[in-house]
């Protein structure tokens, strides 16, 4: 089974990512690519995708991580109906909300009194 997934290129710090093509089964950095059909910069926010070709490997069944299901929405791909889409109304759960600071009691303000001055 084929898997289109972000392969990362770049500097250190500044990560380029590619849109790989591989065996599903096997690690990222170690599994044989197919083909690239597009790469994705996060810093501006650009996808190049190869749309022909993504759309060939989605069709003989490659299943896209959920970054790219977004990327390829966003370049005009016609996703399949057993590609699972990402659902945006998600609400991320905090955890120890007791612990933020806007939840703690505000603190009580001490008014000094004015220092009495004695004139002779």
């Amino acid at each position: 089974m084929l898997a289109i997934r972000l392969q990362r290129i770049g500097r250190k710090g500044y990560p380029v990512y590619r849109l790989a093509v591989q065996e599903a089964q096997r690690h990222p950095s170690s599994g044989r690519v197919v083909t690239y059909v597009g790469s994705y910069n996060p810093h501006t926010k650009e996808a190049k995708i190869q749309v022909e070709d993504a759309q060939k490997y989605l069709d003989n069944g490659a299943q896209p991580t959920p970054r790219v299901v977004k990327l390829l929405k966003d370049a005009g791909v016609k996703l399949p109906s057993w590609v699972k889409q990402p659902t945006s109304d998600k609400q991320k759960t905090i955890r120890n909300a007791e612990k933020l600071r806007r939840n703690q009691p505000k603190e009580e303000q001490v008014e000094e009194a004015p220092a009495e001055t004695t004139e002779e």
